[in-house]
């Protein structure tokens, strides 16, 4: 049966790789993204939405949208992130601490929160947050990113208490350092930071965790369609890290 996707931030990154993983299985798929470019570019099959996971009126306008031409949602993958400022707490501008929590944490409940309107009536769903290994550990100079991922675990905690009476189930995917454009940039602002090479940064990423090496944007899909599967159909509530395992932040 075809299920009925979303995913924010689906344009690029880890939320492409999960759209077109999605897809490949027959799923019907919508992204958004801040990317009119990465919209309009979108592979043939995915439906593409620009769209700002922060911006409740706008979300609240493509759930409308998707429920007259979808009539519900089957999957929603809260993927939408950025990675925030780079720097020491007593340097924290607090706009960008806003910034930064307002994408990862809040965007992450405005879409919860209007999936579970769609949800709840049919008396079914799967709700899928992006988290990070920074929301399972401290991480330094990158306080609000941290603090918004775990924000996203305990989010996503109680929206699996709330939900699971009707069918729906929740949990978060904890990504280490995924290999792709996103991680050079965190890599370049932390490389500044510490007045490290960018190769060293890698190379610390990689040996602090135990399979040394970093992890791939289809690690990540692979987890997503693990936990949308009825494989899973007992899994909800929980946190579930694909990192290789890590065991030292800051190597």
């Amino acid at each position: 049966m075809s299920r009925r996707v979303l995913i924010t931030a689906g344009a690029n990154g880890i939320g492409l790789v999960m759209a077109r993983a999605f897809a490949a299985l027959g799923d019907r798929v919508w992204v958004t993204d801040i990317d009119e470019a990465q919209i309009a570019a979108l592979p043939a099959g995915l439906r593409g939405t620009v769209c700002d996971a922060s911006d409740e009126p706008a979300m609240a306008a493509l759930f409308a949208e998707l429920a007259q031409d979808w009539g519900g949602l089957d999957v929603l993958c809260a993927n939408a992130g950025i990675k925030g400022p780079t720097a020491v707490i007593e340097d924290m501008p607090l706009d960008e601490w806003h910034q930064c929590l307002g994408v990862n944490l809040d965007g992450a409940m405005i879409a919860a929160k209007h999936a579970a309107r769609l949800m709840k009536p049919a008396g079914r769903g799967v709700m899928i947050f992006t988290s990070s290994t920074s929301g399972l550990y401290g991480t330094p100079f990158r306080a609000p990113y941290v603090a918004a991922k775990w924000g996203v675990i305990g989010l996503m905690k109680t929206v699996a208490m709330e939900l699971g009476p009707y069918g729906i189930r929740a949990n978060a995917i904890c990504p280490g350092s995924v290999n792709g454009p996103r991680i050079d940039r965190v890599i370049a602002a932390e490389a500044a930071a510490k007045g490290m090479t960018e190769d060293a940064i890698r190379q610390g990423y990689a040996s602090g965790t135990a399979l040394k090496r970093l992890s791939d944007p289809e690690d990540v899909a692979d987890m997503a369609l693990f936990l949308a599967s009825d494989a899973a159909r007992m899994i909800s509530g929980q946190a579930l890290a694909v990192d290789g395992m890590t065991y030292n932040v800051d190597p």
